[in-house]
């Protein structure tokens, strides 16, 4: 082999990884090049004690506000696991599981909750946080896709004959059916139903973005080859039979029940006050009653029940949470503030001293 051609190969090769190596440069741009124009912060001791001391001002002044709207709010709690107890052995005896029981809970409102108020069902010891849990839905399904897509749905897909489950999973297997009616007791013999409505309970994405039922004129032909899930009484294309509108897979308590809960105890929003009548202020102070029917199982999980009567503020609901997490915060940014301060004067002193010196 000549040299000639042996420099002319070696010639190729280097020009190959050359052009190689080029193609994998970024491109000559300000941003991949890291040209961008940027500025650096010279920070003083004055200005990091300025600043300390402004965000704990800050956070302690809207933990402050915060706890102050949370105190105005006025909520009602009652527990019903013990005083529905008749209830829960009959309806939670297998035996029995198709008997309706009702059990009535009477309270006293001492003063007046104005505003809107709102009515919502307590859960304890129910963890709907469960990786399995939650994972337990089809999306398809929900959202009118595939009525029969049961993929992910284990371990309530089909019924024991093969029968796809509509809808499917273990969060809508277990949804909350018990009803509750509120009523004031106007005196002795009189009683009226305090107006309850469940438009306006879920969130906007919700009801109209990630629940809709399939296109089908009848709903039930749309479910047509598919069966209610375990624990329902009824189909979904039932679930509401005074608003056929609110029925299948776009049902308010259906849709509120399907957002998982972060913890073991949650609430979630069962009715809000419709303000007419006798309640155009809001709920007067006097005597009521809650009339339940007793279906949602708690004794098996050792869990308990609660309906709570609530109103807002700007600032949401009771929870101190966040004003708490707000002066906690900014007590220890004062706590670094006056550490940080300490140490500076400190400091400063030593090196007047050896200046004088």
């Amino acid at each position: 082999m000549s040299q000639k051609y042996i420099w002319v190969t070696r010639r190729t090769t280097m020009k190959r990884k050359s052009q190689d190596c080029q193609s994998r440069l970024p491109d000559n741009s300000a941003l991949k090049q890291q040209q961008l124009p940027a500025y650096r912060l010279q920070l003083s001791a004055n200005k990091i004690l300025s600043g300390f001391f402004a965000t704990g001002v800050f956070c302690l002044g809207v933990g402050v506000v915060l706890l102050l709207s949370a105190k105005t709010i006025k909520e009602v709690e009652i527990n019903y696991t013990e005083k529905c107890a008749n209830c829960a052995k009959l309806r939670e005896n297998a035996a029995n599981f198709d008997k309706e029981c009702n059990c009535s809970i009477p309270f006293f409102l001492p003063e007046t909750m104005k505003g809107n108020v709102y009515m919502y069902y307590k859960l304890y010891g129910f963890y709907q946080n469960l990786y399995r849990y939650i994972l337990s839905r089809s999306n398809s399904q929900l959202v009118g896709t595939d009525v029969k897509d049961v993929r992910n749905c284990a371990p309530f897909k089909t019924s024991h004959n093969g029968i796809p489950i509509a809808p499917c999973g273990a969060i809508a297997n277990s949804m909350f059916n018990d009803t509750i009616i509120l009523s004031y007791n106007l005196n002795s013999s009189i009683h009226i139903k305090v107006p309850m409505i469940r438009s306006g309970i879920t969130w906007w994405t919700d009801k109209y973005v990630k629940f809709q039922n399939p296109s089908f004129q009848n709903l039930s032909s749309a479910f047509a080859g598919t069966t209610k899930p375990p624990n329902w009484p009824k189909p979904a294309y039932e679930l509401d039979e005074e608003d056929p509108g609110n029925n299948g897979f776009i049902n308010d308590d259906f849709i509120v029940w399907m957002r998982t809960a972060a913890f073991p105890t949650f609430k979630k929003l069962y009715r809000r006050l419709h303000r007419i009548e006798h309640f155009t202020e809001g709920l007067p102070a006097g005597s009521y009653s809650f009339n339940i029917t007793y279906n949602f199982p708690v004794n098996r999980f050792q869990g308990e029940k609660a309906v709570v009567l609530s109103t807002l503020t700007w600032s949401g609901g009771s929870s101190l949470f966040l004003g708490l997490a707000y002066m906690v915060t900014g007590a220890v940014t004062w706590l670094a503030f006056f550490s940080m301060l300490a140490v500076h004067l400190r400091l400063k002193e030593r090196k007047m001293f050896f200046l004088q010196q």
